[in-house]
């Protein structure tokens, strides 16, 4: 089952970008990543979904509704944290709460004393004395105590010291237990995906690359390198990504059979991180993208 299904999503803006046609899904139970480069159409995507901005076609489901139909009710059973969060900066975090729960049938207090007490986040304290970390700890507060199904996390990790980013992570790791839970998580710090995700959606230039698991992504995908003796016109266009230097290469093949069959005993084959993924990725399309005006 999916919890979040896009089907011919787009979204044209002025100045010439434009994301999609998109179809992608997002499974109910498992953590899918949402990543690529700056501008490449992640946070457009959520905002989408999220109703904050209307798309030019395409359809997109929630919990198999479409929307914005029944929207009220979709979004009663969705914790949202941005890194643009939007919180009133003038009250104490307690007044925050009492505006904030009413809109979430399974809001627990208890549970949000315990984050607040966790991410030592005092009760009285005015929203707009907190540092951008805090904020963001109090927005993961708000939208891990609201008992939601479906959490969208755009950025969350962004101004979070290490520590906590890796607290956090294990919080949604033991939240993932209950595989009634569905998270979509878009950041651009692909190592924290490495340690929870179960899906990766990349997009790039407002195209989707792929919609697969982690592990179908590392079988494909494959990182070589090689002296420049190895290279020709023909193995320069079977790379997704080639970064050349005085002595050799490094690429990007998304054929692991053929590289081996390619290269091996000639070349070093490994496999790549998702960072070595999206950045081979976005340098290849680049490189045959025509300029934008």
């Amino acid at each position: 089952m999916n919890t979040i299904e896009v089907r011919g999503l787009t979204k044209k803006f002025r100045g010439g970008f434009e994301l999609g046609p998109l179809d992608l899904s997002v499974r109910q139970g498992y953590v899918t990543g949402l990543v690529g480069p700056n501008g490449a159409g992640k946070s457009t995507i959520i905002k989408l979904l999220m109703g904050l901005s209307i798309a030019n076609a395409g359809e997109i489901r929630l919990f198999g509704d479409r929307m914005p139909g029944r929207e009220a009710e979709i979004k009663a059973r969705i914790g949202f944290v941005s890194e643009e969060n939007r919180l009133y900066e003038h009250l104490t975090i307690e007044a925050m709460r009492s505006i904030y729960a009413p809109f979430y049938k399974s809001w627990s207090d208890k549970a949000f004393r315990e984050y607040t007490d966790r991410f030592e986040l005092a009760s009285r304290s005015r929203i707009r004395t907190l540092s951008k970390g805090m904020r963001m700890k109090l927005a993961i507060a708000f939208a891990l105590s609201g008992g939601a199904e479906l959490l969208i996390m755009d950025e969350p990790t962004a101004g979070l010291d290490p520590i906590f980013r890796r607290e956090l992570l294990d919080m949604l790791a033991d939240l993932m237990q209950d595989e009634r839970k569905t998270i979509l998580f878009s950041t651009h710090i692909t190592t924290d995906l490495d340690r929870i995700a179960d899906y990766i959606v990349f997009v790039n230039r407002g195209q989707l690359v792929f919609d697969q698991s982690r592990e179908e992504i590392f079988e494909r995908y494959v990182l070589v390198k090689g002296g420049k003796e190895l290279l020709d016109r023909d193995i320069r266009q079977a790379f997704v990504g080639l970064r050349e230097t005085s002595v050799g290469f490094e690429a990007l093949s998304g054929d692991r059979k053929q590289a081996v069959r390619l290269f091996a005993g000639q070349a070093l084959i490994e496999t790549p991180s998702l960072e070595e993924i999206m950045y081979y990725t976005a340098k290849g399309e680049n490189k045959h993208a025509e300029p934008r005006s």
